[in-house]
């Protein structure tokens, strides 16, 4: 079970998931590699939180779709006192800019839905050690975002921004 801090810090709320899609999003990408209770953050923001996070931590000034903080457990910690804080089960954070997510929606010729619930699954992903860094590394996260988005009854996140999802052929 995933216990999500939902936080919304935008001012137009509409068309955002609920709590419990983002919850099932998590769980789903989650599935098989972390099965036991974990924790995490899921911030959607405006595009100067993004831009402010993103210019801080990666050092690319602009906003972004997703950003993702894995947890850091200071390793002095006792294992007794991890267990007691609940330190453990905390996988980090999720910042998603609202905008970012509509406007490559758009782009890419998707519904918000499979957007959003893509970079949840990105994400989390990322959260759970995750990475695109290299060619393998890549093929390897594409492959598990694919397969889990379709088990959440989406289309592959990857196809062709082109293509006719009705007509693979197009």
């Amino acid at each position: 079970m995933f216990l999500i801090d939902y936080q919304i810090a935008v001012a137009d709320t509409a068309g955002l998931p609920d709590e419990d899609d983002i919850v099932r999003y998590a769980e789903t990408a989650a599935r098989g590699i972390r099965d036991k209770e974990a924790g995490m953050t899921v911030r959607i923001v405006e595009e100067e939180e993004s831009q402010d996070l993103n210019s801080s931590f990666r050092k690319v000034n602009r906003p972004t779709n997703v950003l993702s903080f894995p947890a850091e457990v200071p390793e002095e910690l006792p294992p007794e006192l991890i267990e007691e804080l609940h330190c453990g089960t905390y996988i980090g954070d999720l910042v998603i800019c609202k905008s970012v997510v509509e406007r490559e929606a758009r782009e890419q010729h998707k519904t918000p839905a499979e957007h959003w619930a893509h970079m949840v699954v990105h994400g989390t992903l990322h959260l759970l050690g995750f990475d695109h860094i290299t060619d393998e590394e890549a093929r390897v996260m594409e492959s598990r975002e694919t397969a889990v988005l379709q088990e959440l009854g989406f289309p592959d996140p990857y196809r062709d921004d082109e293509q006719d999802p009705d007509n693979p052929q197009s």
